[in-house]
């Protein structure tokens, strides 16, 4: 069977069992086994085995539990909500200004955690009941929440970015370097859109009544709230950049931090440890279980030329270059609808990485164009994984239909970040080259 006929039973078989409800991590590895078997025979499974052994293999991948921990135990112990109510406080009587806060706020939760589940979860309990209260639109609300949540893989650390630095061979810290501007720039958008709207029509995002204006004294006591994940954050990244410790080591220390951080709070209890760790451990299970299942795929795929077929196929489309990198920032786009980002990136990036290189591109900016389309796969439905955090904490008046709904601004927002970065890579790159050289 030649490779075009076993690419297009691939593609087949992993829509029908996705489609079926099969979880992808066994729709790949199921798919990776038999194409392994039916090629070079039982004995193929220990290459497998090994290939995934010497993923594990690196001492990077020690930052991504330490980084779910550091969420985990941020989220838990309240310091998160803390967080939300001191900047809260200071957006008065501004039309907008809450909705603006809940973006500043979903920034700094960013830098403190990478993932965006607890992003979401948080300010869906948190900032929704608030905004609501005060009268807010109910798809500006949402929209503002799902899309400050999703910011937390734009911002460093980002989980999304360690697989990818790991799966291109490019530093990471660069990669964290290069997504800060691109990340604060979406926010700045967001921003931007709520104040403007709200200016135009008060009605959809008022003020705060005075009732809720607390005294200036409260103001600044409740400032304190901020100086933690600030500190724990500017620990993580600073000395990353400083180059005082790799990535993993950063890592560390934040957990450390951030347990010091609840400890002077208050709120560092045994239980409350115990349910962090358990969910550390499962969301760690759920993430290398689908880097199991795609990298056993994509190193099958591989064996039987697949990686080769698929670059020429891409190189074969055009003999302009900018129109095979929007072919791939597409493809990413319609994958999205379907996939989770873990997925989509080891599906992709072996058949994709080789031809940018080979195109004379970069793979730091190509990095962060990638980050990009999955803030956009956030969002869209029917996989929009954003709304559906968002879904299960939201109040009972609040949709599926008015989540979706909510999306489209901010999907066109995030359309036109991804055009600019990816029409102008100096907005990526400008960052790691004035501190790396």
């Amino acid at each position: 069977m030649d490779i075009a006929t076993i690419s297009i039973l691939i593609v087949i078989s992993m829509v029908g069992l996705l489609t079926a409800g099969v979880p992808l991590a066994f729709v790949s590895g199921a798919i990776a086994v038999v194409i392994a078997i039916t090629n070079f025979g039982p004995n193929a499974l220990f290459i497998l085995g090994s290939r995934t052994v010497e993923l594990l293999d690196s001492f990077a991948l020690v930052a991504v539990p330490m980084f779910i921990l550091m969420a985990s135990i941020m989220e838990r112990s309240g310091i998160a909500r803390d967080l939300y109510t001191a900047f809260h406080v200071w957006s008065g009587r501004l039309n907008g200004g809450v909705g603006a806060i809940t973006i500043v706020v979903s920034v700094v939760l960013g830098a403190t955690t990478g993932i965006i589940g607890g992003e979401i979860l948080l300010l869906g309990l948190v900032a929704l009941p608030q905004m609501l209260r005060l009268g807010y639109d109910k798809r500006l609300a949402v929209g503002t929440i799902t899309a400050g949540g999703s910011l937390g893989t734009m911002i460093p650390p980002s989980i999304i970015l360690i697989f990818y630095g790991l799966t291109a061979q490019v530093s990471i810290s660069h990669l964290f370097l290069a997504t800060l501007v691109p990340g604060l720039m979406l926010a700045t958008f967001y921003i931007t859109y709520i104040l403007i709207r709200c200016r135009l029509d008060p009605s959809l995002g008022p003020g705060a009544h005075d009732d809720d204006l607390p005294p200036l004294g409260e103001k600044l006591r409740v400032l304190r709230g901020v100086a933690l994940p600030l500190l724990v954050a500017l620990s993580v990244l600073g000395s990353i950049y400083a180059g005082l410790a790799s990535v993993s080591e950063a890592a560390a220390m934040g957990v450390a931090g951030t347990m010091l951080a609840a400890a002077l709070r208050g709120s560092l209890t045994i239980a409350m440890l115990r349910e962090a760790l358990v969910q550390a451990m499962k969301t760690c299970g759920m993430v290398f279980w689908l880097v199991f299942g795609t990298n056993a795929l994509i190193g099958v795929y591989n064996a039987i030329g697949g990686i080769s077929f698929a670059k020429a196929l891409l190189i074969g489309i055009s003999s302009d270059p900018t129109v095979i990198i929007a072919v791939m920032i597409i493809v990413l786009i319609l994958l999205g609808f379907f996939l989770d980002w873990i997925g989509i990136l080891f599906l992709t990036m072996p058949i994709f990485l080789p031809t940018l290189i080979a195109l004379g591109y970069d793979p730091i900016w190509f990095g962060i164009v990638f980050n990009l389309a999955m803030q956009i796969a956030y969002l869209t439905p029917p996989f929009g994984p954003a709304c559906f955090y968002l879904k299960g904490v939201a109040p009972p008046e609040v949709t599926l239909s008015d989540i979706f709904a909510a999306q489209w601004p901010f999907i066109a927002l995030q359309l036109i970040a991804l055009i600019l970065v990816a029409s102008f890579p100096a907005i990526a790159l400008w960052l790691p080259t004035l501190v790396y050289g």
